[in-house]
């Protein structure tokens, strides 16, 4: 995986994107940090999710963090971009599932929710598992048929 990540939040999730960013970095990543800069200068859930959304989008990065007061805004406005799977984790098991079996390419937690400590294991749990990871082959199969249908529908409404 590469190890470059694109980050931000909104004021919210400013403490616990600031503890993820830290670790991150004493784990070797590049993180490039879209917002929100100073707890004194908070930025909008928003417009967040839409500078950062955009990267995975266009492949320059391969995976995503955004941080809220719940998650849930920020994977609302991720969403909205082609190839952007974001999903909202509030522990490792939803982490390794998301990234397993839905092949989401961008976490959301919630600042509110998740305390910096569980929030940096979430993270190395999304970090490190890979599409499909200790399936059966069975559901391997339904997985990659199930994803291929979801890029298919995303071809649609994106007219791409």
């Amino acid at each position: 995986m590469d190890k470059r990540i694109v980050i931000g939040s909104d004021g919210s999730g400013f403490e616990l994107k600031e503890a993820v960013k830290k670790h991150l970095i004493e784990e070797g990543y590049e993180v490039t940090d879209l917002g929100t800069q100073s707890a004194d200068q908070p930025r909008p859930y928003y417009e967040v999710a839409h500078e950062v959304a955009p990267k995975i989008s266009t492949g320059e990065f391969e995976r995503g963090i955004l941080i809220c007061g719940t998650g849930m805004g920020m994977n609302i406005v991720a969403n909205k971009f082609p190839h952007v799977y974001a999903a909202v984790c509030e522990n490792t098991y939803a982490a390794m599932k998301a990234r397993a079996i839905n092949n989401a390419n961008v976490l959301t937690m919630g600042g509110w929710i998740t305390g910096s400590f569980a929030g940096c294991d979430i993270v190395d749990t999304f970090l490190n598992t890979d599409f499909l990871e200790n399936l059966e082959d069975w559901r391997q199969k339904n997985l990659t048929r199930a994803f291929a249908t979801v890029q298919d529908y995303e071809k649609e409404i994106y007219k791409e």
